[in-house]
């Protein structure tokens, strides 16, 4: 039986080449970082569990993106450059170097996509499911970063590319009847939307010089809004026909209509939600399109205390549960 590597032949063989300089090769205890002058540190950290973030059977190198992806999300929600990232690695017993291989290659394609390198972490064996942590490093001109609970009555409320894709691109995986109703191309879309994440890190700067207010739509955009406004201190009116969707999602919703709801309040979108004063709207929106990055009014903030509500022509609903909760 082929003995697998240690620890340090692990590192050394599959993560060492993706660190930065500030990571030392990956042969000390901790990395060295030197922020850019006149520039703050903005720091995120999730964790990703099999079972509950991903799925067995997902491919290697789309979970190393999704783990590094979601911090992505969060750095440029805060209008932060990335400057790395720090990765927590606890690999079930039954580990292959097949699957660590190509989990290396992916995450070593997200890392130079987004800018974002290696510095460290570290690697353990656990008997339960596999799990990772990754902290993401990054950078704003000090003072700027684009917090969550600074929404203003009367500014308008905007959200980047389509909405629902990953949660309909999970529920695609389960193949209900509605599914027979899209094409092969639609399927495929929703269910790379689901695996691949695409944060909006280019639009970082835009959302610095425009926004009031933001945040990523990690667990839900209904949920994510009520979380955003209540901590401003305000409610917000969306027309939910202004929500953009994909084709595949309007597809899905045409076919069974109650899947709005799951449009509305599922996770894994990692688009940008924020809130931009009216004047700035023009030029924010060109910034974004300067991009490629779509950029959607969807409705407005308003003074209050409840939780927004979604208005179309044959509805209005607020949703009290409206994002994804661990507990």
């Amino acid at each position: 039986m082929t003995s697998r590597p240690g620890e340090d032949s692990l590192i050394a063989r599959f993560f060492a080449p993706l660190a930065a300089p500030g990571g030392l090769g990956l042969k000390d205890d901790a990395a060295c970082l030197s922020p850019t002058p006149g520039h703050d540190l903005v720091l995120t950290t999730d964790a990703l569990v099999e079972t509950v973030h991903f799925l067995p059977g997902d491919p290697p190198g789309s979970v190393a993106r999704k783990a590094l992806g979601v911090n992505v999300s969060d750095l440029a929600a805060k209008g932060a450059d990335p400057a790395g990232f720090l990765l927590s690695l606890a690999l079930p017993e039954d580990w292959t170097e097949a699957w660590l291989t190509e989990f290396a290659r992916g995450l070593g394609e997200a890392a130079r996509e987004f800018s974002c390198p290696l510095l460290g972490g570290d690697t353990v064996k656990a008997r339960g499911a596999l799990t990772l942590s990754v902290t993401a490093i990054g950078e704003v001109p000090a003072g700027r970063m684009v917090q969550r609970a600074t929404a203003k009555a009367g500014h308008a409320i905007c959200v980047t590319g389509t909405i629902g894709d990953g949660a309909l691109g999970l529920l695609v995986r389960r193949s209900p009847a509605w599914v027979e109703n899209l094409s092969s191309d639609q399927r495929a879309f929703l269910t790379d939307r689901y695996l691949n994440p695409q944060p909006r890190y280019r639009l970082a700067a835009a959302l610095r010089a425009y926004a009031s207010a933001a945040m990523d739509v990690s667990d839900g955009l209904a949920g994510d809004l009520a979380k955003m406004l209540r901590a401003s201190g305000v409610s917000g009116v969306v027309g939910a026909d202004r929500v953009p969707l994909s084709a595949a999602a309007r597809k899905s919703v045409e076919a069974q209509p109650d899947l709005i709801d799951r449009v509305l309040t599922g996770g894994d979108d990692y688009e940008i939600l924020c809130t931009v004063p009216e004047n700035k709207l023009d030029s924010f929106a060109k910034e974004a399109d300067s991009v490629g990055i779509a950029l959607s009014v969807i409705g407005h903030v308003v003074p209050g205390h409840e939780t927004p509500v979604f208005r179309m022509k044959d509805f209005e609903r607020r949703y009290d549960v409206g994002s994804f909760s661990h507990f």
